[in-house]
């Protein structure tokens, strides 16, 4: 519906250039009903993704919760850039273990399959 309506004032806006000769002021007034509307629009979205952020971090809360990941990963969001670097440089050491484990595991099973095919 909003954007029927936006669409309405613009082509009203169109249709009146030819009254107003398609002057200055006649390009002021879409320029300021525009500027005024993205302004107002940057809040709306921005609102939106808060709240819809804020839902996200209380839905991961309660997987974390409900799981048997560590309780000391809720909230996490509330800790401090220093904190938070220290926690994903742990988990990023924890990845890369798990991907070793996981090359090894596979190449374990290539040389078990090479050993199936021998006579």
């Amino acid at each position: 519906m909003a954007f029927i309506l936006a669409l309405l004032v613009v082509v009203a806006w169109a249709v009146t250039g030819p009254m107003f000769h398609f002057g200055d002021t006649w390009q002021l007034v879409i320029n300021t009903g525009t500027t005024i509307v993205t302004f107002l629009m940057v809040f709306l979205i921005q609102n939106t993704q808060n709240r819809d952020s804020a839902a996200v971090h209380i839905k991961l809360d309660e997987l974390i919760r409900s799981s048997r990941a560590h309780n000391a990963l809720l909230d996490l969001e509330e800790l401090d850039e220093v904190v938070l670097e220290r926690i994903r440089r742990r988990y990023c050491q924890l990845a890369k273990q798990a991907r070793d484990e996981l090359e090894r595991i596979e190449e374990g099973e290539d040389l078990f399959a090479d050993r199936a095919d021998r006579p």
